[in-house]
């Protein structure tokens, strides 16, 4: 069983970027009426272009069962909410071509991802309607994903154990 944990910068690093208007911006533009907060993203593909596409994936539920995971060899792949809502993000390390033990996080409302370049990961996972969001990945020629289907899968509990 895995425990999902709020997400947070620091735990995410080995896996990506979060993205998120924490703090005080980094600059205050649009004469004094909109803060910036900078490059809060590594967006890093081998070739090809960024693209940005509009997914709609369906809410999921906790206890979630972790199938499959899968990776993007070629490029990142950043995930930013359209509406104020939650998602659930399941990363693991690499373990010889195939993922480690996997990890659990939770995002709050208006918080994003990116994920760096070959970090497996599960699939779309909203816990809240409309599961609408902006995807920031690579577009190009070549194979660009991997998947790993798990023998046995895992089962992702909330912090309560839900």
């Amino acid at each position: 069983m895995i425990v999902a944990q709020p997400i947070s910068p620091e735990d995410f690093a080995p896996f990506g970027d979060v993205i998120e208007a924490a703090g005080q911006p980094d600059r205050i533009i649009n004469q004094g009426l909109c803060g910036r907060w900078h490059d809060l993203a590594r967006v890093d593909f081998s070739e090809g272009r960024a693209g940005i596409s509009v997914f709609r994936a369906k809410p999921r539920a906790l206890p979630y069962r972790i199938e499959m995971m899968e990776r993007h060899p070629a490029g990142s792949q950043a995930f930013v909410p359209m509406s104020l809502t939650s998602f659930l993000v399941t990363v693991a390390h690499d373990q010889g071509d195939r993922p480690g033990l996997p990890r659990a996080f939770t995002t709050a409302p208006g918080q994003g991802i990116n994920l760096h370049r070959g970090t497996w990961h599960g699939v779309l996972t909203p816990l809240h309607a409309p599961g609408l969001f902006a995807v920031i990945d690579r577009i190009g020629p070549g194979a660009n994903l991997e998947e790993h289907w798990f023998d046995v899968p895992f089962r992702v509990v909330g912090p309560e154990g839900l």
